[in-house]
């Protein structure tokens, strides 16, 4: 199952709302095979994992996948089918499905067709890897974490509010490896751009995939000159605008390959519920996203408190 998990990794940042899979087919302790979902549309594990092997599946053979099969046909066919022709016998999966169309539903399928169904096995690692997509169906929202950096007195900007370093070194490859890379974005407000014109990338030795930069910019005053909107960067950036933003600026945004989504306000900020909305649902050129580490500033921060809308919080304390 370890394997299955490290497998879906290799779809993070590519899958869009579709949960991250893994499945490896074993012969007597040994792997024979393996598959991942690789992207949005694109076949689940299961299907790349047989499609991808050629030799017969014998009957004491055991597929392991973290997440249960699918038995429902969308934008691919269901998994139970195929996992029912070439024969296999044993599966061992890691989680039921939160998806409503599923919720057990591909197991059940697959016990009727007597083939042996084990699990859940390591449940809450499966789970944790998936937290967005688990979030996205049973809280119909993104999974947030909400990262900041503060000094001991609890400052977090120098006096004036001008760009105060706080992190050290360690501190700021560990937040790039295992924060920014194990997110789908990373979302700041307009104000931070403004004051510190980040890059938001992933900066570390190991390979690791770019989450989508979004920006909260209800009336769209975001400097053009700004680094996450020029050149490369521009086509991975979202800025999330209101009603009344200037439109000759959006358009301006959008032919950089800018992806600008309108969401109305409430009270003078972002009505969260379509926020959600906007950020969960595939468009053209867009797939969506299942979490997202919500990094500054002090108002976006409040925001999202007052909302009531963080999972998870990570304070990295400096030493001033």
């Amino acid at each position: 199952m370890h394997r299955c998990l490290a497998l879906a990794e290799r779809g993070r940042g590519k899958v869009g709302t579709n949960p991250l899979v893994g499945a490896v087919l074993v012969r007597r302790g040994e792997v024979i095979a393996e598959g991942w979902h690789a992207g949005f549309g694109l076949p689940h594990a299961e299907r790349v994992l047989l499609d991808g092997y050629h030799g017969d599946v014998d009957p004491e053979d055991v597929l392991y996948v973290n997440l249960e099969p699918c038995c429902h046909r969308g934008k691919t066919p269901p998994c139970t089918e195929i996992l029912q022709e070439r024969g296999v016998k044993r599966v061992v999966y890691g989680m039921i499905d939160p998806n409503a169309q599923m919720a057990g539903k591909g197991i059940e399928a697959l016990r009727r067709a007597q083939v042996e169904c084990i699990g859940p096995f390591e449940r809450a690692r499966c789970e944790w890897m998936n937290r967005g997509f688990v979030s996205l169906h049973t809280k119909s929202r993104l999974w947030v974490t909400l990262k900041r950096a503060q000094l001991r007195d609890g400052e977090i900007a120098a006096p004036g509010g001008a760009s105060l370093k706080i992190t050290s070194a360690s501190q700021d490859r560990w937040a790039h490896e295992w924060l920014r890379g194990r997110h789908d974005a990373i979302l700041v407000g307009v104000q931070t751009v403004i004051t510190d014109d980040p890059l938001l990338t992933v900066r570390s030795d190991r390979a690791l995939p770019s989450p989508l930069r979004i920006v909260l910019d209800p009336h769209c005053r975001i400097p053009p000159g700004a680094r996450i909107i020029s050149g490369a960067l521009a086509a991975g950036t979202v800025v999330i605008v209101g009603p009344e933003a200037e439109s000759a600026k959006c358009r301006q945004l959008r032919g950089r390959g800018v992806q600008v989504l309108e969401v109305p306000l409430l009270d003078r900020r972002f009505d969260y519920s379509a926020l959600w909305r906007v950020l969960m649902t595939p468009t053209d050129g867009f797939h969506g996203i299942a979490s997202v580490l919500v990094e500054g500033g002090a108002k976006t921060w409040q925001s999202f408190r007052e909302e009531g809308a963080i999972d998870e919080e990570v304070i990295l304390m400096g030493d001033g």
